[in-house]
């Protein structure tokens, strides 16, 4: 039996510039700073469809979407920050434009990615096809993954 994947990536070319810290970080990750992200999705199906694709990537217009109000000249700020309040001051000063986010780092970012396209894939395409990884990278040399084990 086969299986067929393909990939969709918003390199960093798109500009989705996020700026966030590790605050439980020892080292200089624990200040702000900022990349711009890189995001590749891998697609998954055990058949093809009837255009012998596994996902039509002209579908994932609410992928960018996404991507861009989640990521794009955002600060992501962890919901356990002790600086949150700090964050939320220059929210309101119109300073920042603040996303409150379970974790920071290329790992939650790719958890996220994966949590959302997940749903989205489901709703487009039932149970055909299937979300296989996300990686961000915030360079050539940083990156995570996460994948589906479902």
């Amino acid at each position: 039996m086969n299986k067929f994947y393909s990939s969709k990536t918003y390199g960093h070319e798109r500009g989705l510039s996020a700026a966030f810290r590790q605050w439980r970080a020892d080292s200089h990750c624990k200040f702000i700073h900022g990349y711009s992200l890189e995001f590749e999705f891998v697609f998954g199906a055990n058949e093809l469809d009837e255009r012998n694709w596994v996902v039509d990537f002209g579908n994932l217009k609410q992928l960018e979407t996404w991507l861009r109000s989640n990521f794009d000249h955002k600060t992501l700020v962890a919901e356990d920050d002790p600086m949150l309040p700090s964050f939320q001051s220059l929210q309101e000063s119109d300073t920042i434009d603040m996303v409150i986010v379970e974790g920071t780092g290329t790992e939650m970012f790719a958890k996220m990615a994966m949590d959302y396209s997940r749903n989205l894939i489901e709703e487009l395409y039932g149970s055909r096809c299937w979300v296989e990884s996300v990686t961000v990278r915030e360079h050539g040399a940083n990156s995570a993954t996460c994948q589906n084990y479902s």
